[in-house]
């Protein structure tokens, strides 16, 4: 039987078994189904038992039936506003792709990446986080590993060559699309949604600067120690390449083109929107303007802004392929966590954890954030935030402990698992290339993994006691 058959049947067996049998511990009983709604969701979203988006309807079925909310507030759950930064920065991101400026970015970048191999592979990874900043981590890395795997064949690599800088370079690209999407709320999906429970679950709420000031400081840290961990792990240095070769095959992007001249002034006016709302809120009708205000007003912009060939930046067709199903999920998890508030859970939770009051709330960090990273090696990002997140909450109501420090490193947690190639849609790229070693992979995964704990609630705990 499949882990996806069992996770199906466990989840939907204990969830009848819960829903027919009496509360234990003093629970609600509204609190009680919906505590076997988010038992039977964590169960099949980390199996992927049903698609994770059709698992994130179950919220509007099973409130109302749990008498925790109506239809009509069941469906109002689904929506949030950071749900609309999410589509306009995928909207923005598909016009990257479309005008080729992603491209360029990248190839200006490996073209200045000295003569050495180790220099060759911080330019990729830094081209790559770069990329994943505004483009999501898997787009990011089906962009960057054909121009590596092109660069590779140039300086002399065999097919299946895995020792040196081949093995590096594919999961130096795969960790730092992942690494880099850490860095702003637009750059994984996975940011955007936990943020959303964060300000659900938490009231903390998390603007575009915020996540930024988080997550620009651990990316920043990040790259450069998982370079260090590839280049020892692999041997790069040992390695023999042909690094004049190589950097002579990434040729050049050529001439601007219309569109990427007007494109690149339109994303420099949404960020520089985005880094000003703080400035300028007071000054503006109270709750108006938002992150995916902005977002949005960018992303119309896209179908408005000719690209010098007759037709805008972006039309429908080509913006229809933004993440729908993700979005979907996301509004799933809001619902769940509106119906873990509305039916007591999370006083209970809350009730439940307060033996943890007396921990240090950094050593706690440290423990939910290494619980966090386990999970998320099995099961997808999205799915792993969706499911903490409320729990993340009711710890915070029972300790006291500052919201930052527990629920914004349980989120960036939640996008940190290296370790497998079927962990992250980028590991399995690079996989496919041929040119990565297993044992090897798992090595330099766990030893990211571990550093990682570390890193996230170490700049969080920092930047938290400036910015907070």
């Amino acid at each position: 039987m499949t882990a996806r058959r069992i996770g199906f049947w466990f989840g939907l067996v204990l969830f009848a078994l819960m829903w027919l049998s009496p509360p234990l511990g003093g629970m609600p009983p509204q609190a009680w189904r919906v505590f076997a709604l988010l038992l039977l969701m964590a169960a099949w979203w980390m199996t992927e038992a049903l698609p994770l988006t059709a698992t994130a309807l179950l919220p509007f079925v099973v409130l109302p039936l749990a008498g925790v909310l109506s239809p009509r507030e069941a469906a109002g759950a689904y929506l949030s506003p950071i749900l609309f930064l999410v589509l306009g920065g995928a909207f923005l991101a598909l016009a990257i792709e479309r005008t080729g400026l992603h491209r360029r970015l990248a190839l200006a970048i490996v073209r200045r990446s000295g003569a050495s191999a180790g220099g060759l592979l911080f330019a990729f990874m830094a081209a790559t986080a770069t990329l994943s900043l505004l483009v999501s981590n898997t787009a990011t890395a089906l962009i960057m590993v054909p121009i590596a795997v092109a660069v590779l064949r140039a300086g002399g690599t065999q097919e299946g060559e895995t020792d040196g800088l081949p093995g590096a370079l594919a999961m130096g690209i795969a960790f730092a699309a992942s690494i880099g999407g850490l860095g702003t709320l637009v750059g994984s999906p996975t940011n955007g949604i936990a943020a959303g429970l964060i300000e659900r679950s938490v009231g903390y709420d998390i603007s575009f600067m915020t996540w930024a000031a988080f997550g620009l400081p651990i990316v920043a840290v990040a790259i450069p120690l998982c370079w260090a961990i590839l280049m020892r792990v692999q041997g790069v240095g040992r390695a023999t390449f042909d690094v004049g070769a190589a950097r002579a095959a990434v040729g050049g992007a050529g001439a601007w083109t219309g569109a990427e001249k007007r494109l690149l002034p339109l994303l420099a006016l949404v960020v520089a929107g985005w880094m000003l709302l703080p400035l300028v809120a007071d000054r503006l009708p109270e709750d108006a303007v938002e992150d995916g205000t902005i977002a949005i007003v960018g992303a119309l912009l896209l179908f408005v802004v000719p690209d010098g060939s007759g037709r805008p930046l972006l039309n429908w067709q080509e913006a229809d392929r933004a993440p729908w199903g993700v979005i979907m999920m996301f509004g799933g998890g809001l619902a769940l966590a509106e119906g873990i508030g509305a039916s007591g859970l999370a006083k209970w939770l809350g009730e439940a954890l307060e033996g943890f009051s007396t921990w240090e709330p950094v050593l706690l960090a440290l423990l939910l954030v290494g619980l966090v990273v386990l999970v998320t090696e099995f099961a997808s990002n999205v799915a792993t935030a969706s499911g903490v997140m409320p729990v993340v909450g009711g710890l915070i109501a029972a300790t006291g402990a500052d919201p930052a420090l527990l629920a914004v490193s349980a989120a960036m947690a939640a996008s940190w698992g290296f370790m497998l190639p079927s962990g992250t849609g980028p590991n399995a790229i690079a996989w496919a290339t041929g040119h990565i070693a297993l044992p090897r992979m798992l090595r330099a995964g766990f030893l990211l993994d571990v550093a990682g704990i570390f890193l996230i609630v170490g700049v969080v705990w920092a930047v938290g006691s400036v910015v907070g």
